[in-house]
């Protein structure tokens, strides 16, 4: 089976290639927008009809991105620059004949879904240093989404800038006003009066799925490789100054406790506390938080898990997500694909403010500092970690440094310290000795060319009790080590990457993740992108994708193969609806040296061999009506196991939005005792808007596996930029036995929160 597939994947292609669009080399001649100064204050109202508009020179003629790379958009869309001492101001009128009848919003939630929402983007390289990016988007709804971007390669997309848009719809398109402040922008000191930036404009009809950029670029990158992005001229920005930022807040929260677990009690609570942002210059920014919350964060959501390694959760918390690129590894944007099921971090911040069951622990106090130029990017990250209980007080440091090397080319260091202090309980006894985790790293990202680009990272840890070293040291004669090196090639009609793994027995990142020790991982992987003219209903069909991903692992104690996955993806198509379809088979051996037991049915030690197959399939995710689905069926060790994952989403307006999801795991004669339990996992969230900027969202699950719920729901006003109340209520409940009698138990937490942002 493996055989005609790779024959098809590294020949035929090549009879087709030639009817695609091949990479190209940006422009060496830039398009060019002028700014234009204004003495006035504008009313950012999305109508563009003060006369000051009207002095600007339009930038318009966008180039399609998708479906047919390099021809003309079909919808036209016009920019236009003002700036005064203040703002610097964007207007666009996105052109549509259809006008109101083709706008696509789902929902209004800040850092919407891009494959969901019409959207007009700007990215803008302030330091015109071809590698940094800032990006500004939004939907016709005024709805915000930015982020911070790295060599188009490493992105902070939970970063949130202080601007303001406002957006208008009409029955020739829709057009959305902006003002961003000078302080929010990020560009050089200079000594002349006028400067001229990198800038692109990118916009997605999303009724056709139209992508077109202003300045163009190839469909396999992104608007923010600013080697392909046009100029701005005529800018007098005012000189960068020192640009700080005030976040206090109040909390006021009550707390309720009922079982035999978890007690019988009630607390409240009132809690003060506060963050302050400082850029000491464009390239420095000081971040300082006392007594952090993080209440208005999104609950982690209940997951079956039925691997043999732990979930990777992702981190939810603001503080944490801002500038996290730079304390991350250089992988490559296909991370998720490229290194398979194996995830090396040495630096994850949940190990910081959460326990293993994702439970909060109260952070005192925490500093970073990032640092971003031409040459050079270093970060500092420092945290007090309160002791609770069984937990304690611990503090976290990290150090991180890349040097930029050419165009897009960089080395760097990562250090990571973990130190517990001795635990002592409220009567004064002394428990387990304190104990200092370290991890240091190297590591270097290179782009060969426009299409290639090689990673890599070696890591070392060590970890002391007291004052003696333990496994994973050189003092104990073991060290732990882990790395890896992936190649990845990335054109129009490929994705291929290699990547080999490393992670010994003893390495043990203390602020990190890694998702299985004691073994050498070798995982691949290709997809053809195919857009030939051989193509099927090609009104319906966008492209023909499909891949092969094969997954290896030996234990580096024994020698031997503990896991084979093929991973065999023979059909993928993707829609020009936005929608996709494909078909997997997955031939797996696992070599089990210990049981586990996934969702309480018992594995036994042994050999396995079993062929598991999926569909997955979704619809157009812009429409009032969508759904996703992946369907897996087959041999799951010594039996049986079908998966249902469907999620359906209702959204009658943008203001309305409702989501249902249902999880179900089906065994059949699995395990020792030959067991066939069903665990599902219901859920439903709702989210219902005024404007972006008051909006309920509701989110309940229920989980089959203990008779386990969860209920949160979250009142968030957004009174003024980047000042918020939030009503926050949040409940868990499960069934727990103890001495073979179940009990339940039940948390609730009610929260209210109220934060004010204040910029000098």
């Amino acid at each position: 089976m493996i055989k005609p597939l790779l024959v098809l994947f590294l020949f035929t292609p090549f009879a087709a290639a030639a009817q695609d669009q091949p990479i190209f080399q940006p422009d060496s001649v830039k398009r060019v927008v002028v700014a234009t100064p204004i003495q006035t204050q504008l009313r950012v109202d999305g109508r563009l009809d003060e006369a000051a508009w009207q002095q600007a020179v339009p930038a318009n003629r966008f180039t399609m991105i998708e479906p047919v790379q390099r021809d003309r958009a079909n919808h036209d869309t016009d920019i236009r620059l003002l700036f005064n001492q203040q703002y610097l101001y964007i207007g666009a009128f996105c052109r549509d004949s259809l006008g109101r009848r083709s706008i696509r919003a789902t929902d209004l939630r800040r850092d919407f879904s891009f494959r969901s929402h019409d959207y007009i983007g700007i990215s803008i390289d302030g330091f015109n240093d071809r590698r940094n990016a800032m990006m500004f988007m939004t939907n016709p709804y005024g709805t915000q989404r930015d982020l911070l971007s790295f060599d188009d390669l490493l992105y902070d997309t939970d970063w949130d800038g202080l601007w303001r848009v406002r957006t208008t719809r009409t029955d020739s398109g829709w057009v959305a006003e902006i003002a961003i402040p000078w302080q929010t922008l990020r560009y050089r000191g200079s000594q002349d009066s006028t400067q001229s930036w990198g800038i692109n404009f990118f916009r997605n009809r999303r009724m056709t799925n139209e992508v077109s950029g202003w300045s163009r670029y190839p469909r396999s990158f992104s608007a923010l490789r600013m080697d392909y992005a046009g100029r701005v001229a005529g800018l007098q920005p005012p000189p960068p100054r020192a640009n700080i930022r005030v976040q206090p807040y109040v909390l006021v929260s009550s707390d309720r406790y009922n079982g035999t677990v978890v007690g019988n009690r009630r607390d409240e609570a009132v809690k003060l506390g506060g963050e302050l942002k400082w850029a000491i210059n464009p390239n420095t920014v000081l971040d300082l938080t006392a007594n952090t919350d993080f209440a208005q964060a999104d609950a982690d959501r209940q997951v079956n898990n039925v691997t043999r390694f732990s979930v990777f959760f992702p981190e939810r918390r603001q503080f944490f997500l801002e500038n996290a690129s730079l304390f991350g590894p250089n992988l490559s944007p296909y991370e998720d694909l490229s290194g398979g099921s194996m995830r090396i971090q040495p630096f994850f911040s949940r190990r910081i403010g959460l326990d293993n069951a994702g439970n909060p622990i109260p952070i005192d106090a925490g500093a970073r500092l990032v640092h971003r130029s031409l040459t050079t990017n270093y970060g500092a990250l420092l945290m007090r970690q309160r002791g609770v209980g069984n937990s304690p007080t611990t503090t976290f440091a990290v150090g991180r440094f890349s040097q930029n090397i050419g165009p897009q080319s960089r080395i760097g260091a990562l250090l990571t310290l973990r130190d517990e202090s001795q635990l002592v309980d409220s009567l004064g006894r002394v428990g387990q000795p304190g104990r200092t985790n370290w991890v240091g790293a190297i590591d270097g990202f290179f782009r060969l060319s426009e299409s290639q680009s090689i990673s890599t990272m070696l890591m070392r840890s060590g970890t002391s009790v007291g004052n003696v070293p333990t496994a994973g040291t050189s003092a104990a004669g073991d060290q732990g080590v882990a790395g890896y090196v992936q190649y990845l090639l990335q054109t129009n009609q490929w994705k291929f990457w290699w990547t080999e793994s490393i992670v010994t027995a003893s390495f043990n990142p203390g602020v990190g993740f890694v998702s299985r020790n004691d073994v050498v991982a070798t995982t691949p992987g290709v997809f053809w992108l195919s857009r030939g003219k051989w193509l099927p209903f090609r009104r319906v069909i966008r492209a023909f994708e499909p891949g092969f991903m094969p997954e290896f692992y030996h234990s580096i104690t024994t020698g031997r193969l503990v896991e084979r996955q093929l991973n065999i993806n023979p059909f993928w198509l993707n829609l020009q609806s936005g929608g996709f379809f494909g078909l997997f088979l997955n031939p797996t051996y696992q070599f089990l040296a210990e049981g586990f037991d996934p969702l309480g049915v018992r594995i036994a030690p042994g050999e396995y061999s079993y062929t598991r197959y999926a569909a997955w399939m979704a619809s157009d995710p812009s429409r009032r009506l969508s759904y996703t689905l992946n369907y897996e069926l087959g041999g799951y060790y010594n039996g049986n196991l079908a998966t249902t994952d469907l999620t359906v989403r209702y959204a009658p307006l943008p203001h309305i939005s409702l989501t249902g999801r249902y999880i179900g795991n089906q065994f059949s004669e699995v395990g020792e005792n030959r067991e066939s339990p069903s665990v599902k996992l219901y859920s439903i969230e709702g989210r219902f808007a005024l404007n972006p900027r008051l909006q309920l969202i509701g989110f309940y699950q229920y989980n089959t596996d203990l008779n386990r719920d969860a209920y949160n729901i979250r009142l968030s006003w957004e009174y003024q930029p980047l000042s918020f109340l939030y009503l926050v209520f949040n409940q868990r409940a499960y069934t727990s036995t103890v001495r073979q009698q179940e009990f339940r138990q039940q948390e609730q937490h009610l929260i209210g929160k109220l934060s004010y942002l204040k910029q000098f």
